[in-house]
């Protein structure tokens, strides 16, 4: 059984000086196998509702240290909600990897929840060399047809020409009753793509998506795991976004993902070996 060393919370502080609320984990010395960064998504913070903390509980079972933080603006840290942009995150990403590089073991993976896998994936560009491993769950891959074309349920009730409308004479967009989204991140939704630089990435990829998320789209999903060479969809079947009562399935696929040994094989695929 893993016997963990004290766990604490503590404060990181982003490039731009911001404070960003932090949980850390670690298995006992003898026993890390590296560690792993939790972006969590927008209206959540390092716990993500409670399913972030039962992911690193399940990591620091299989030996791996973990580092959740709550992006500027969400739970603990500091900043607004009307603040958050996508560059903000950005930022708060660099420096929960730059802490991770120098206080924790490597190698080093990050799983990305959501709204947390487009800093992650616009971050590769400078990141996927540092990385072993990536897990995206449910994540937002294409911000045009999630936000300004939305196409599922969620998207078309927050996004509509009418509230966008609300947008321009309020200055922000109250998204799920609870967090407001500012003008400033709704512009930058329009220019950012986060699927290009995760077609140019090689880290060995694993999307967790359920088949009935009615947040972001599932077809999104596949048909960017048939596109990128390294990559492996895990279809949750009858899951919504949150996972619903198939939270076990989809923390073990992060979990087994993770400890997988290298080389990597799979039909339809060439093995892969980052060493």
């Amino acid at each position: 059984m893993t016997k963990a060393t004290p766990t604490g919370d503590t404060m990181l502080s982003s490039i731009d000086g911001l404070l960003l609320d932090a949980e850390i984990q670690q298995p006992s010395l003898a026993e890390r196998r590296g560690t792993v960064i939790y972006a969590h998504g927008i209206t959540a913070d390092k716990d993500e509702f409670g399913f972030a903390a039962t992911v690193a509980d399940q990591l620091l079972r299989a030996g791996f240290s973990t580092l959740r933080f709550s992006f500027r603006g969400h739970g603990r840290s500091e900043g607004t909600q009307r603040g958050v942009t996508i560059a903000g995150e950005l930022l708060d990403l660099q420096a929960a990897v730059n802490y991770a590089v120098a206080k924790l073991d490597g190698p080093l993976s990050v799983v990305a929840s959501s709204f947390g896998a487009v800093s992650t994936l616009l971050s590769l560009p400078w990141l996927d060399e540092r990385l072993h491993r990536l897990v995206l769950l449910r994540p937002v891959l294409d911000l045009r047809r999630t936000f300004v074309e939305p196409e599922t349920p969620w998207g078309i009730e927050h996004y509509s020409p009418g509230r966008r409308t609300l947008l321009d004479q309020q200055g922000f967009l109250l998204i799920n009753g609870t967090f407001e989204l500012g003008r400033t991140m709704f512009e930058e939704i329009k220019h950012y793509d986060p699927v290009a630089p995760f077609l140019a990435s090689t880290v060995p990829t694993l999307i967790v998506q359920g088949d009935r998320d009615s947040i972001v789209s599932y077809e999104v999903a596949r048909q960017t795991a048939d596109r990128r060479v390294g990559c492996r969809l895990h279809t949750v079947t009858g899951a919504d976004h949150g996972f619903d009562d198939h939270q076990e399935e989809a923390v073990e696929a992060v979990v087994s993902w993770l400890r997988m040994p290298f080389p990597l094989t799979w039909e339809g695929h060439a093995a892969i070996d980052p060493q």
